[in-house]
């Protein structure tokens, strides 16, 4: 999903949910490890739920069907916190077009979402380095934003833990989960 462009890029990040600036970090720094390993980076999300983080992939052939599946996949996560989505991007600086792992995310009810990354460059050894910190780029579209701020398991007609959205064990259930759980090949 290299061709993902964000411009605006600030230095002057603004006050987010905690739960958002986590499920950020989380994934910038998994999309770091990912290059630093070697590998590229096959677009996830990341859900808070609970105090846990839960990942997916989204693998597609264009950058289009990478953003639908994460759309589709983080959009019904009843019960999470935040959300974050990670892929290998551009941003456009003062200094022209550079390599950036992003992360854009969001809350439920929030009417707009947040993009922070690490520009980074490759040296002569194909390895990748990466700013010293990183850097908010602004605001982003907010996949939950249809979502009501509710905790995991209190929405609203809910008849408790086993209900649709959050599983027994209090983690988030998307579509994806229960196309897994009758054996379906999502990937």
């Amino acid at each position: 999903m290299a061709d993902g462009i964000i411009e605006n890029q600030t230095e002057d990040i603004p006050a987010m949910p905690e739960g958002l600036q986590r499920v950020l970090m989380e994934a910038l720094e998994q999309g770091k490890a990912d290059l630093e390993g070697g590998y590229d980076i096959v677009p996830f999300t990341m859900l808070v739920a609970g105090g846990n983080l839960f990942t997916e992939r989204h693998p597609g052939d264009t950058t289009e069907e990478c953003y639908a599946s994460a759309r589709h996949a983080v959009e019904g996560a009843r019960g999470a916190l935040a959300y974050a989505l990670c892929y290998d991007g551009y941003l456009d600086t003062d200094e022209g077009m550079k390599d950036a792992v992003i992360a854009e995310g969001g809350a439920p009810g929030a009417e707009t979402g947040y993009a922070i990354g690490y520009v980074y460059t490759i040296d002569g050894e194909g390895r990748p380095e990466f700013a010293s910190a990183p850097s908010y780029i602004g605001k982003a579209p907010n996949f939950m934003e249809g979502l009501k701020d509710e905790p995991a398991g209190e929405a609203e007609g809910d008849g408790g833990d086993d209900a649709e959205g959050v599983g027994a064990d209090g983690a988030v259930e998307t579509d994806s989960d229960a196309a897994e759980a009758i054996g379906v090949d999502t990937n």
